[in-house]
């Protein structure tokens, strides 16, 4: 085990199981490998247009979907404008509320004019805390809180570039933030109500370069303090640009306060269509003894939710 990745799992279990928001996450993840067994567990058809989904969380026995819907596609710019490369676009942000059955039971839209992309979201035992961006890098968002129960969303501050997953570290107090193409990292410590006290604090001096480049992550949730699991993808072209694309997805388990990944591991599992089962949003949570059970949503519009029990040989 890597002297860092020991080092968090140290951290995790000095900080005692009622501080895990997922317990046992990143110690089952790191005896995961690449010869880990990855059981299909079922799948769950979901009965509604899902559009373009971003972000997924579970609540008991619920899940909560973050999408896109897109009126209008952006368009590329000849040259930056204002330090953008493209148009705003037109579209809707919404957020699902589904049984575990696939069945929509209520939905909400989040946003306001450019500001329609919802991305990753994160649950934190109280919230789920979901970011609605405009749909082009270096832009600006609003980060929202919803009561799931209520599913009343409050925006809770605005931010000066486009923030596409949030994690709650609830042993500091945190809101971490990961920007178009998790490039950069955030972090806004939060006072008792919920809203950044370093507000005042220009982006461009609190943002955190991302080392790792192979993925690029689609969702990020909290396993515990100081650490979120990500997934996502990247897609290469081993023939050259005018090749066919290969996807490759994966998880990194993420040191927040470092900003950078402790543990990476591929998923090398994709839908009869190719895509990567990392390509949109995903759940995770511990199983049994030593496994781990995860929820990926690759598809859009015909979303089909594919369960994989996964572990050790």
């Amino acid at each position: 085990m890597r002297p860092i990745l020991r080092l968090a799992l140290m951290a995790l279990s000095l900080a005692g199981p009622a501080a895990a928001q997922e317990g046992g996450v990143p110690e089952r993840l790191a005896a995961l490998g690449r010869g880990a067994a990855w059981q299909p567990a079922g799948v769950i058809p979901l009965a509604f247009n899902t559009h373009h989904p971003q972000g997924m969380a579970r609540v008991g026995d619920r899940f909560f979907l973050s999408s896109v819907e897109i009126i209008a596609r952006t368009e590329r710019y000849p040259e930056p404008r204002e330090g953008l490369d493209r148009s705003a676009g037109e579209g809707r942000g919404h957020l699902f509320e589904i049984d575990a059955e696939g069945r929509l039971l209520r939905g909400i839209t989040l946003g306001e004019g450019s500001i329609y992309h919802p991305g990753g979201i994160d649950f934190d035992g109280t919230h789920l805390w979901v970011p609605v961006a405009e749909y082009r890098p270096n832009s600006r968002s609003i980060i929202y809180r919803v009561d799931p129960a209520t599913m009343r969303a409050e925006a809770m501050f605005r931010f000066g570039d486009h923030v596409g997953g949030l994690v709650r570290d609830v042993a500091s107090n945190t809101l971490h933030g990961v920007s178009w193409g998790s490039r950069r990292f955030y972090a806004w410590p939060l006072d008792g109500a919920g809203r950044p006290t370093n507000l005042a604090t220009a982006p461009e001096a609190l943002r955190r370069p991302n080392p790792s480049h192979y993925i690029d992550y689609q969702d990020c949730h909290s396993v515990g303090p100081g650490l979120a699991l990500c997934g996502g993808l990247n897609a290469y072209r081993p023939r050259g640009s005018q090749g066919p694309v290969f996807a490759l997805g994966g998880v990194e388990l993420v040191d927040l306060a470092r900003g950078a990944p402790v543990f990476q591991l591929p998923v090398e599992h994709w839908t009869e269509s190719g895509l990567p089962m990392t390509q949109n949003p995903f759940a995770v949570a511990a199983r049994g003894t030593n496994g781990l059970r995860f929820w990926f949503a690759p598809e859009d519009e015909r979303t089909r939710i594919y369960i994989f029990d996964v572990t050790p040989r």
